[in-house]
């Protein structure tokens, strides 16, 4: 890797000891988590479609809309712990839990020496490599091909085997292996079947062999005078039985070349990075690190948090997970990878915050796989969203559930304290990046405006109920996830409720001009305007009454600042000067990186550097990263979790680039550590790509626009006019700031 620019990959001088340090690969289906022991090399597998039967597959959304107008009443009428009778009395239900499928495992007989020991990884290519003095292993998860490639170049004996003991596996699962002569050398097989239940998976692996002999020792298969081998894995989630034949012949079809399967890989790797190179390296960020910076492994890097090449880095490394858990669905609270079954908070898509959050550079930071990742997720579950909405609401559109395990979209999971079937704002929040995916293209998708247009139907049926003054009231409504100091957790008027409904009803309209839409601006006016409280902040909820709880992780009353481009220091300055107040009076209450990251962006969007430099702060100095790069949750590395590392990445762009589809801010909120850099390949939200530079003395900004439009240009001088012409290269210098 060269240190001459930024280190677009990481390494290590020792094999990971626990799976959490891991480095990881992944194409959006199947993930990889490489140990590296040239003794034991592991590689554990995983898939987005591995969640394990715990009731949740059966479970439906509560049937409540008969009760709905007396809670309305109640509430309406004062009674603020109404909503918690809003319920059918059930226990509280996770969704199906994400789990590890099994390792591959290669031991070297007998164990040979480490001399010369590196393991690393490539982001430009997705490989994970591991070196000693005699030996090399390559791993890549092909995008191309949807396979697990490992190529192992050794002159010693190997035993190889599927291994499907990880901590936390259930002791009733129902596990069988298979070992099986090929010509190319043997197919190994494990199928796992779920206690209780007749759903299954089953991971196939394809041992091809070039010098050497091949014997079946079962489970496994023992390579004695090797010279290369390839391993080519799939797993797939299955009721029934799976043809594993039908499996085999799938993977052999993928060998180049029957005389050096060793060929085959670099084949394999050369399909895989015609899509994947492409995505990575469409930006970059250069923070100008000392070369000496850049050198340092992970682990060592991470010690000295403030470091521009440690940012550097994990800008980078955030977006390479980022893209690499996003295909089949976007990230999941664990992106695509977890070692242990007993993952926390099931590693769902919660999408009250954390899903949002983690694909929060995917539009500006020019990965439309992860849009397109989210919205094959809410295509999916369109038709459980309208079940949610006609179940609990008696309403026609859409209603999203706060958490989902990938295979349902049903609101089931909920409790007296996290009321989360009660939350409206869900479809609003994930339809956003979607829209953003459109500004940016400058074409719409049809699948984004009819899902705009179900979830306008929701607001028509739901917004029926008005207050003394002839606004609309949402009720019953829900901040996730907290509660009014002085009331229940189900509540009225909750602001990200209002900038919800404000929002989806508007966006519809402009996708669907006509009578529905003037129907849906004239119910987005009618809406209450956020409440400032008596501290001057913008209140959690707009309801006279319900008085703040400041010391939360979440800050869902400021959505209207962020995502959204409600509330802006140019539009509505003094909203967003309230808006402001209650960030300063947000405490991080259990200090989760979400949290922290959540602040930032906020604050980069309230032009607050120095707000934001210290929540960054926070999470870098926390140890909240593993030596994987990939992060935990909670400080010191606590609960293996991506929010921060795929966050990180957003918080940098929206520092340094801000757009709508009629402004573009430049350097709205540098953190002073920041003193220089150069950001390349930025997307902005009217159609322009943008590369910018900066030192103390000034900055330079060229757009690639490929639309002809007027913009609004803000810089710290102030704003002005901007026409661009679409294909012609627009340099903004130092002087024209």
């Amino acid at each position: 890797m060269t240190t001459t620019g930024p280190v677009h990959g990481t390494w290590e001088p020792a094999p990971a000891a626990r799976w959490e340090d891991a480095f990881l690969s992944g194409n959006g289906r199947h993930g990889a988590l490489v140990f590296g022991d040239p003794n034991d090399d592991r590689v554990i597998v995983t898939h987005h479609t591995l969640v394990r039967p715990n009731g949740g597959e059966h479970a439906r959304p509560p049937r409540l809309a008969a009760e709905l107008a007396d809670i309305q009443d109640r509430l309406l009428a004062g009674d603020l712990k109404a909503a918690e009778g809003f319920t059918d009395g059930r226990p509280l239900q996770w969704v199906q839990p994400f789990h590890p499928a099994f390792q591959t495992r290669v031991r070297r007989t007998p164990a040979g020496g480490t001399d010369g020991y590196r393991r690393s990884v490539d982001f430009t290519t997705g490989e994970v490599t591991a070196t000693t003095a005699d030996r090399t292993s390559q791993v890549f998860v092909s995008r191309a091909d949807d396979v697990i490639v490992q190529r192992i170049s050794t002159t010693a004996d190997l035993d190889i085997s599927l291994d499907h003991r990880l901590p936390g596996a259930p002791q009733a699962l129902g596990v069988g292996h298979g070992a099986l002569r090929t010509p190319e050398g043997a197919l190994l097989a494990l199928r796992a079947r779920y206690p209780g239940s007749d759903r299954a998976y089953t991971g196939v692996t394809l041992v091809a062999v070039t010098g050497g002999t091949t014997e079946l020792v079962p489970p496994g298969v023992r390579v004695t005078g090797v010279s290369t081998v390839l391993l080519l894995t799939r797993v797939r989630r299955h009721t029934g039985e799976l043809d594993v034949a039908a499996e085999a012949r799938e993977l052999r079809e993928l060998l180049a070349d029957e005389r050096s399967y060793g060929r085959s890989y670099d084949t394999l790797l050369a399909r895989h990075l015609d899509t994947h190179r492409a995505a990575y390296t469409r930006v970059t960020l250069d923070l100008a690190a000392a070369p000496a910076e850049r050198a340092l492994s992970g682990s060592e890097l991470l010690q000295q948090p403030a470091k521009a090449a440690l940012l550097e880095r994990l800008f980078a490394a955030g977006r390479y997970h980022l893209l690499s858990a996003s295909g089949l669905n976007p990230p999941r609270l664990t992106g695509l990878w977890t070692g242990d079954w007993d993952t926390a908070w099931s590693g769902a898509f919660t999408n009250d915050a954390n899903v949002n959050l983690q694909t929060a550079s995917a539009a500006a930071a020019a990965l439309p796989e992860v849009s397109a990742a989210c919205a094959a997720l809410v295509q999916r579950q369109l038709g459980d969203w309208r079940e949610n909405a006609r179940a609990v609401f008696g309403a026609r559109g859409a209603v999203a559930p706060a958490h989902s395990d990938g295979e349902s979209g049903l609101s089931y999971h909920f409790s007296r304290e996290y009321p989360l079937h009660l939350w409206t704002a869900g479809a609003d929040w994930l339809l956003k990046p979607l829209v953003d995916h459109d500004e940016i293209r400058g074409e719409r998708d049809p699948r984004t405006a009819a899902a705009l247009a179900e979830v306008a139907a929701f607001y028509e049926d739901f917004l029926t109920r008005t207050d003394a003054d002839g606004h609309l009231v949402v009720v019953p409504s829900y901040s996730p996830e907290n509660r009014p100091a002085d009331a229940s957790w189900g509540a009225i008027n909750a602001a990200m409720d209002l900038s919800a409904a404000r929002h989806a009803l508007r966006t519809a309209a402009d996708y669907h001009p006509g009578p529905d839409a003037d129907r849906w601006r004239a119910l987005a006016d009618r809406l209450p305007p956020h409440r400032v409280n008596a501290d001057g902040a913008l209140a959690e909820w707009a309801w006279p009454g319900l008085d703040d709880t400041y010391d939360h992780r979440h800050l869902s009353h400021l959505y209207g600042v962020w995502p959204l481009d409600e509330i802006t220091p140019y539009d509505t300055p003094e909203l967003a000067a309230a808006a402001h107040r209650a960030l300063e009076l947000r405490g991080a209450e259990n200090d989760s990186a979400h949290g922290h990251l959540h602040h930032a962006l906020i604050a980069a969007r309230l032009r607050d550097g120095d707000r934001v430099a210290a929540a960054l702060g926070q999470v870098l100095d926390g140890d909240f990263f593993h030596a994987s790069l990939m992060s935990a949750h909670y400080p010191n590395r606590n609960v293996y979790n991506a929010d921060a590392a795929h966050t990180l990445p957003a918080v940098l762009i929206e520092a340094l680039v801000q757009s709508t589809p009629d402004r573009l801010v430049l350097l709205p909120a540098l953190p002073a550590a920041l003193a220089q850099g150069r950001l390349h390949g930025i997307r902005t939200r009217f159609g322009a790509e943008l590369d910018l530079s900066w030192t103390p003395d000034g900055a330079q900004a060229v757009l690639k626009p490929s639309r002809t439009l007027r913009i609004d240009l803000w810089t710290s001088s102030g704003v002005q006019p901007l026409d661009l012409v679409a294909g012609e290269d627009h340099v903004l210098s130092p002087g024209a700031w």
